[in-house]
């Protein structure tokens, strides 16, 4: 079975982290995800999701994320109900999220963002402290680069010959 879902939207309202009883960190927020069509003379419509972020992750959603920020988020779909205040049955559909990425704009650390997050240098997917460091200095220009190998003009010889097998696990 497969579930997996990738959405990119913008955050509805900020990030509230909360501890469970057992200690864990978890969040949950909603995103704002632009449908990709607009019908003329229509206003561009937006599909609302629930996103559950759990132990650094969550710690890493409300530390950089805020209203409005654009975020990617890929997890699971995840189905339960629970029974509201007034008694009545409720059933919510949402993402548990399993990582988080920045995307957009580029915002200052006034507004809780790392400055310089968008320079081009790798970032950790969650909660690491390369977040808190400024980016390594450029390195110093290195020799042009050799292409890459090329086996569009090879011959038979340039592969191996597998064995029919049966027993495939496919």
């Amino acid at each position: 079975m497969l579930n997996r879902v990738i959405l990119m939207g913008r955050l509805v309202a900020d990030p509230e982290l909360k501890t469970t009883a057992s200690g864990i960190s978890v969040t949950s927020f909603r995103i704002a995800v632009d449908r990709s069509y607009v019908k003329s003379g229509e206003e561009r419509k937006a599909d609302f999701f629930d996103i559950v972020c759990w132990r650094q992750t969550a710690e890493f959603v409300c530390r950089y994320f805020g209203k409005g920020s654009l975020i990617a988020v890929e997890g699971q779909l995840q189905s339960r109900t629970y029974q509201a205040k007034d008694g009545t049955n409720r059933y919510v559909v949402e993402v548990v999220a399993d990582n988080v990425s920045f995307t957009g704009e580029r915002r200052d650390a006034s507004q809780g963002y790392n400055q310089g997050y968008n320079q081009g240098y790798a970032q950790p997917a969650y909660g690491a402290s390369a977040y808190n460091q400024a980016p390594a200095a450029p390195a110093a220009p290195a020799a042009p680069a050799q292409p890459a190998p090329s086996y569009q003009s090879g011959s038979a010889s340039d592969f191996t010959e597998m064995p029919l097998d049966d027993d495939l696990p496919f």
